[in-house]
């Protein structure tokens, strides 16, 4: 008896098989460019999984092993590559648990474009197996959402979504597909054109607010630029970097601003906020005018409003004009692109200021209360770990991280010189994101080293996605920050709570050495810094996937810290 090849299998459905909806859909990524396709099956997709097998198709599927693994995977991808992560998932509960992943990606301002199956348009609102109303669920979640509703608007909606995700201010899109739709035969000739008057982002600056600014600029005794992520979507990198060192203005970055501007550069004072450095809030307490390029100035960074920047003029430079006067007031508002905007400043003549008493300040700031932390002779330390990470990669590596104590000792001790090398979940704070997002990462750039830095307690919501190391085989490295806890509640319980631990501390937890190893993932399981030191040449030596399960102090806490109702400048576990 024959046994059917994929091969044949693809010319005996192309023989008999019309042109349906699917192919359409398969056609309309094609046509976006699409390289990586994340996603998991189901019945309500059943006719574009069908098509992808037949296609010969430019993209390569990524089968995750759940739809919140797919949905991180997609965010690390645009993170790092900065075009749209793609998502694909069945109707009802594959739809559903891409929620957590899509509000993740609207509170960071991340392009995906999610496709979601949905049943048949006949028995939507009939409560049909499978069926969750997503647009009424994703409403609030996403940039846009779509419901496809004839077969004739299919490549049309695709392109809109992918050019409302990557443009203005970037965010997810998500397309319902109904079966009947994806299922039924179609044309050739169906348009993708379209135009939308409603829908036209400001990228140029208004030139009367550049003038505001580069005046308040020049009248600046003490400026500092506050720079976001904003920056790096924008690719102004390298203008931030002229602008500042043009009119020696010191620089701080938000969490995941980091990487906007080199972490070793002489003008930068650290990341500020709630576990920010000394030199950055202090900066941003004490300066009279503020720049803020690309920063929603959220509550993490500002501390009690009351307390920041309160003798400063502000700039807002932001795309979205919604943030703009939103949690700050702004005295000089600027709704552009941020390259735009220092564009604008190329080849300005501004004549401010000389900063130099400002500047000696902020670098005394920084040489007396550094970030500090206690090492004892034998045990494992967080921040050590950090920084032998950083020694090990010589900074030239992709992190990923989790949320929690690890994810800020890694803000804290590695340092960002470029762009697109740190990947975190920052507005949503959302567990089980670090190891996902570090495989989307490592697909956008194989190039680059890639490092997940997880906790244990978030590496155990997504640790299945260790089925596609098995499988692909990524050389990506996870440590595991393993200090038996959820650690950043812990610190809160000892702080605020008077020492009770209410169900933070993780009496069990599975062998993770084993479970690695069940998957065919080399692991390790290291106790002492001299074992670190010890088996980390090898482990980055080698060009496979590795899992290090590091026991570090369960009672280490990530210091300074501001606390709830405190303004930035009141800072505690400042270096005694």
């Amino acid at each position: 008896m024959k046994v059917e090849t994929k091969a044949d299998a693809i010319q005996d459905a192309e023989q008999s098989h019309k042109k349906t909806g699917a192919d359409l859909f398969v056609e309309a990524l094609v046509q976006e460019n699409v390289d990586t396709l994340f996603g998991y099956p189901g019945g309500a997709v059943l006719p574009i999984y069908d098509a992808i097998y037949r296609s010969e198709k430019a993209f390569e599927h990524i089968l995750t092993r759940h739809e919140q693994g797919a949905i991180h995977a997609a965010e690390g991808y645009a993170r790092v590559s900065g075009k749209p992560g793609v998502v694909l998932a069945t109707s009802g509960p594959g739809a559903t648990n891409l929620v957590t992943g899509i509000t993740d990606a609207m509170m960071d301002s991340l392009p995906l474009v999610i496709f979601t199956g949905q049943v048949a348009t006949t028995v939507i609102g009939t409560d049909a197996f499978q069926e969750a109303d997503v647009m009424g669920i994703t409403t609030a979640i996403t940039k846009h959402n779509y419901q496809v509703r004839s077969i004739e608007d299919l490549p049309r909606i695709v392109r809109e979504a992918f050019h409302i995700a990557s443009t203005g201010r970037p965010g997810p899109v998500l397309v319902d597909i109904p079966k009947n739709i994806s299922s039924a035969p179609c044309e050739d000739n169906y348009k993708s054109t379209f135009y939308l008057p409603g829908y036209q982002p400001n990228l140029k600056p208004n030139p009367l607010q550049i003038k505001k600014l580069k005046e308040a600029l020049k009248e600046a005794k003490k400026p500092v630029l506050l720079s976001g992520a904003g920056v790096i979507h924008a690719q102004a990198s390298d203008l931030l970097q002229s602008f500042a060192k043009k009119h020696g203005i010191p620089v701080t970055n938000t969490l995941l601003g980091l990487g906007s501007y080199p972490g070793d550069d002489e003008l930068f004072l650290g990341m500020a906020g709630m576990h920010g450095t000394y030199a950055a809030n202090m900066a941003l307490h004490e300066c009279d005018f503020l720049i803020n390029i690309g920063s929603r100035f959220d509550d993490r960074l500002t501390g009690k409003i009351e307390h920041f920047a309160p003798n400063a003029t502000v700039a807002h430079v932001d795309i979205d004009p919604a943030e703009i006067g939103k949690n700050i007031n702004t005295h000089i508002p600027i709704v552009a692109d941020a390259k735009e905007v220092l564009k604008a400043f190329e080849n300005q003549e501004v004549n401010a200021q000389h900063h130099g008493d400002w500047l000696r300040q902020l670098q005394q700031y920084k040489q007396e209360y550094p970030l500090w932390y206690n090492k004892p002779k034998e045990k494992l330390i967080p921040q050590w770990l950090m920084k032998q990470i950083q020694t090990i990669t010589k900074g030239d590596a992709i992190i990923t991280t989790d949320v929690g104590q690890h994810q800020m000792w890694a803000a804290q001790y590695f340092t960002f010189s470029q762009p697109n090398r740190w990947v975190t979940s920052g507005g949503l704070g959302t567990m089980g994101f670090g190891f996902p997002a570090a495989i989307g990462a490592y697909i956008a750039n194989p190039n680059k080293r890639v490092v997940a830095i997880v906790g244990d307690g978030g590496f155990q919501m997504t640790m299945q996605e260790l089925s596609l190391l098995q499988e692909k085989r990524y050389p990506i490295k996870v440590i595991i920050v393993n200090n038996e806890a959820l650690g950043m509640v812990r610190q809160w319980q000892e702080t605020f709570y008077n020492k009770r631990y209410s169900e933070s501390l993780l009496h069990t937890q599975p062998n993770f050495v084993k479970l690695s190893e069940s998957y065919n993932v080399k692991a390790i399981r290291i106790d002492t810094q001299q074992h670190l030191e010890n088996v980390l040449p090898d482990v980055f030596a080698d060009d496979h996937p590795y899992v290090l399960d590091c026991r570090v102090l369960q009672q280490e806490n990530v210091y300074p810290m501001i606390a709830p109702g405190k303004g930035i400048h009141e800072m505690i576990g400042v270096k005694p």
